[in-house]
């Protein structure tokens, strides 16, 4: 019976020392193996096996990316003071055997090794900070990540880490100067509206001016054109006129009447002509013998030089 007992009791044992030497690494995780407190080798992921109660396991080290959040202060060139948060990424360089060894023994614990990391980014984000003005800050957001990570790619390196990237979520400056700020771009809308409102004044009374000066140099042309046809009108009326009377003229020559007698027709046709469009006007007329053959001699006179203006042309 006892030594049935101690045969259990051994295989007991055979089977946790057995067991105790596979050890099972999940996927993302390396594990460093020492041995009396000396570092001795690495597990990668899946089963491995490691001798029992000589090769221990010191640490597990994630090689996922990780995140913190950091909010920190820094001071301008001209003295204004600058808030930020910021979400910093970073990660196990990679998975050579040099660089888990820094990242296992380069610190004590995680918590030295964040305090070191934020650290060196807020002093790396103030050191490029402090040498800008307050308005060149908001503009230069991928120019401070660009500087950090330039600056943190070769530190971070000799801890066996990289930096992923680095995320300015939020950029503020004092309440007094977040209200300059907001009151200069009110101005600057404000002049630009008084701008655009001037300019569509301008254009809109220059396009008046242009089309009444267009109206008006229509309106001339059109009555030039017209004085031009009532001128044309009257020299043609006039032509027809003294060719038909040159015409009658002719024809009571050569039927042997007084010529005359054509004249008095028209005088009296405009005696009659005046009288019937006068609209109540008066008109007085010399209605004597005398008068009417010194009429009659005036228009005789001036039939005869349009005649012979007529037989030259």
């Amino acid at each position: 019976m006892t030594g049935q007992i101690i045969t259990f009791i051994i295989l007991f044992i055979v089977l946790v020392v057995i067991l105790s030497s596979f050890v099972s690494v999940k996927q993302g995780t390396i594990v460093v193996i020492t041995v009396f407190g000396k570092y001795r080798r690495i597990l990668t992921p899946g089963l491995n096996f490691k001798l029992p109660f000589i090769e221990n396991i010191y640490s597990k080290i994630s090689i996922q990316n990780r995140s913190v959040e950091l909010e920190f202060q820094a001071v301008t060139f001209d003295q204004a003071n600058v808030y930020f948060k910021a979400m910093l990424l970073y990660s196990v360089l990679d998975q050579q055997e040099e660089t888990i060894k820094n990242v296992a023994f380069k610190f004590v614990d995680e918590r030295n090794l964040m305090q070191a990391l934020i650290r060196t980014v807020e002093g790396s984000i103030r050191a490029f900070v402090a040498t800008k003005r307050q308005s060149e800050v908001l503009i230069l957001r991928r120019d401070i990540v660009e500087h950090v990570k330039e600056q943190l790619d070769v530190i971070l390196e000799g801890w066996g880490y990289h930096l992923q990237d680095l995320q300015l979520n939020d950029i503020t400056f004092d309440d007094v100067i977040m209200k300059s700020m907001s009151q200069v771009v009110a101005s600057n809308n404000l002049k630009a509206a008084a701008e655009n409102e001037g300019q569509a004044l301008l254009i809109t009374k220059t396009k008046a001016a242009e089309a009444e000066g267009n109206a008006i140099k229509i309106s001339a042309q059109a009555e030039r054109e017209a004085a031009q046809l009532r001128g044309q009108g009257i020299a043609l009326f006039r032509e027809e006129v003294a060719r038909g009377m040159t015409v009658a003229a002719k024809e009571m020559a050569g039927a042997n009447m007084d010529t005359s007698v054509i004249l008095f027709t028209m005088w009296t046709e405009s005696i009659k002509h005046f009288s019937e469009n006068s609209k109540g006007n008066v008109i007085f007329l010399d209605g004597s013998t005398d008068q009417m053959q010194h009429t009659l001699k005036e228009m005789m006179a001036l039939n005869l030089l349009h005649t012979d203006d007529v037989k030259k042309k």
